[in-house]
């Protein structure tokens, strides 16, 4: 079976995973490193839900505007209109007010997930866990120091369902870390978290060198000349 069947075949199971709502809707979260295809797996499986008749809510951060405030837009010129969310939106009050049996929602889609809060995390469990909508959040991990932003950080530990989109390295491993550069194309140590508009790259963990990008301060012992006897 070639990769484009596969990578059809795993978004129908997604989506059928997604549909299983008698059994209770769940909290998934797609992680990968930067430009690994993110918001082109939302696009497409908000286009499965909407093929079947089926009604869908897309969030964005407010802050990425990109493609403008409120779209959603992959690296292949797919796009989708969004409602842009800031710190303070409250996403379940938003769901549950677009929620109805004349226009029920069937799933809920958030793009650039990392940018949530700790309690907009808890805000979607609540859509799955009240309303019985399942969520699907796409985002990256870390920013480019190798820190978890909040977002990804409750994601983790909250969401019933962890799926992995994989990226590559141009040393060729996998890539799960994003680092930034700036104009001169020199990585990039300082700097607020966010910051879009920025070059990014992403890089396995031995070429982004963790050690010297952390904030985590540890430095190597130098070797006992005992053990080289």
């Amino acid at each position: 079976m070639g990769s484009f069947r596969l990578q059809q075949y795993w978004l129908a199971l997604v989506f059928l995973e997604g549909c299983t709502i008698t059994m209770g809707a769940k909290l998934f979260f797609y992680y990968s490193s930067m430009n690994a295809g993110k918001s082109t797996t939302l696009l497409q499986s908000n286009y499965n839900y909407k093929e079947r008749g089926m009604n869908t809510i897309l969030y964005t951060p407010e802050i990425d505007d990109r493609a403008g405030v409120g779209v959603i837009k992959s690296r292949l010129n797919i796009s989708a209109k969004a409602t842009a969310f800031h710190k303070d939106f409250d996403l379940f009050a938003d769901v549950r007010s677009r929620h109805s049996k004349n226009t029920p929602i069937s799933c809920v889609l958030v793009d650039e997930a990392q940018f949530l809060n700790q309690k907009q995390v808890l805000q979607l469990t609540l859509v799955c866990d009240r309303l019985n909508i399942p969520v699907l959040c796409y985002g990256i991990r870390t920013d480019f120091l190798g820190e978890p932003f909040e977002g990804s950080k409750y994601l983790l530990a909250w969401a019933e369902q962890l799926v992995e989109i994989k990226a590559i390295c141009k040393t060729g491993a996998k890539a799960t870390f994003n680092a930034r550069f700036n104009e001169k194309g020199e990585k990039v140590l300082e700097g607020a978290q966010t910051q879009i508009g920025v070059n990014y790259e992403a890089m396995s963990r031995r070429a982004f060198n963790l050690l010297e990008a952390t904030p985590c301060e540890y430095e190597i012992p130098p070797e006992n000349d005992n053990n080289n006897s």
